[in-house]
């Protein structure tokens, strides 16, 4: 069987595979298992972006300025982009391909081809200004790599998107001397120009703009920026990073505290409503406080999608991990009271109360009597945890002393 046969034929079944996925998530809600055609990545990353991202959708979301001429220009991948730019033009005007080179969110900053196939691209927006993250296209060999920071190639219909079933990407993350990934190299065609060596050419792309990076941004110690947040929130309000506060409002402090808290993020409409409920606040708002947190933090919060991208560390979601792994001594330790007690922003509430309620039912539950005494601590008018306590305590323990008190005090009260 020639080459081309094979593409038909591996075309033509992972069609098959996407109807049946597709088809199957609408009439029950549900995932059919897989065939022996898909890849686990692809699988993988079919099941996180259909919560997201609609398979029928025609092209790709615009960032949120429209314009990324100024983010270009102030980009570290320019510089060595511009150099290869004549090796790149030829590999994508010879072979047939479209280049593209994007940021470390998935916005496209640049792209190079011959005029058809750009016009063919620049129809699904593969084209600067087009977002094409995880939570913007769905499955994609950029959203891949992105995710992975390793090479991914996507062929025709392991697209999510219809749209893209025309198509064959490879491409492979761009990574500055300190590891960090500040974007990925892409080079894309029609299904049936699939070739092997196209992989080999991406990498050694990259690898000659990794090179001239090495030679231009230099390692260096890390910045403060890049220190780990360490965000406390419950009874108390505050965030550091490497031991210094970061000056945050009190909205921004509510941000942080919901984009830990949801680490696969929120849609604007779904975190805008978590702050604010019913209020009438403008979109301009909503968009500075974020663009606010997103400054001070030195970036690491995604676009469109609204989730963390950089280390924070959060005493709440450690509360939530050790009750998971059934370590309640643990929970406590971090238990600090109310989260946000201030705050009245709906998504805190409601976040308040399951905390809340997860920690006290935890205590209720456990037969160690120093649980319900640390509870305490922080419940002082909460009879039944201090009855609880002064069950569990033998006649002669002398925490139990303890135990009567606050029972005292929450039954007088």
């Amino acid at each position: 069987m020639s080459q081309r046969s094979d593409l038909w034929q591996r075309r033509a079944t992972l069609e098959d595979e996407w109807s049946r996925w597709v088809a199957g998530r609408k009439a029950v809600g549900a995932i059919p298992p897989a065939r022996g055609a898909l890849r686990p990545e692809v699988t993988e990353s079919w099941g996180r972006s259909l919560v997201m991202v609609d398979p029928r959708v025609d092209s790709a979301p615009v960032s949120e300025d429209g314009s990324v001429a100024r983010r270009w220009a102030g980009s570290p991948l320019r510089r060595p982009v511009d150099d290869l730019a004549d090796e790149l033009r030829s590999i994508a005007e010879d072979a047939g391909f479209v280049s593209a080179v994007t940021d470390e969110s998935g916005t496209i900053l640049w792209t190079c081809g011959g005029r058809t196939m750009r016009a063919r691209a620049e129809r699904v927006n593969f084209a600067p200004g087009g977002r094409w993250d995880e939570p913007a296209m769905g499955t994609n060999a950029l959203s891949l790599a992105l995710r992975t920071g390793r090479p991914s190639t996507i062929f025709s219909a392991e697209h999510l998107v219809s749209a893209l079933h025309g198509w064959v990407c490879y491409c492979a993350p761009v990574h500055a001397p300190d590891g960090r990934i500040l974007g990925v190299l892409d080079l894309s065609t029609t299904w049936d120009r699939s070739h092997p060596l196209a992989m080999s050419t991406v990498r050694s792309l990259v690898s000659a703009i990794e090179s001239r990076l090495r030679t231009e941004l230099p390692a260096q110690p890390p910045a403060l920026s890049a220190a780990p947040v360490r965000l406390t929130c419950l009874g108390a309000e505050r965030a550091e990073r490497g031991g210094a506060p970061l000056p945050l409002r009190p909205r921004q402090l509510e941000i942080l505290t919901l984009l830990a808290l949801e680490p696969e993020g929120f849609t604007a409409d779904r975190l805008r409503e978590a702050l604010y409920g019913d209020r009438p606040v403008t979109a301009s708002t909503f968009k500075a406080e974020v663009s606010h947190l997103r400054r001070a933090l030195g970036g690491g919060i995604a676009p469109r999608r609204y989730a963390l991208t950089g280390p924070v560390s959060c005493d709440a979601v450690d509360v939530l991990h050790a009750l998971k792994q059934g370590d309640l001594t643990t929970a406590l330790r971090h238990y600090g009271g109310p989260l946000l007690p201030r705050s009245e922003a709906p998504g805190i509430v409601e976040w308040r109360a399951q905390l809340e309620v997860a920690v006290r039912e935890a205590v209720l539950a456990s037969t160690d009597p120093q649980h319900s005494l640390s509870y305490g601590e922080r419940a002082p008018y909460d009879a039944e945890v201090h009855q609880r306590a002064l069950r569990l305590l033998a006649p002669g323990d002398t925490r139990r002393p303890i135990a009567v008190g606050r029972l005292s005090t929450a039954l007088r009260d």
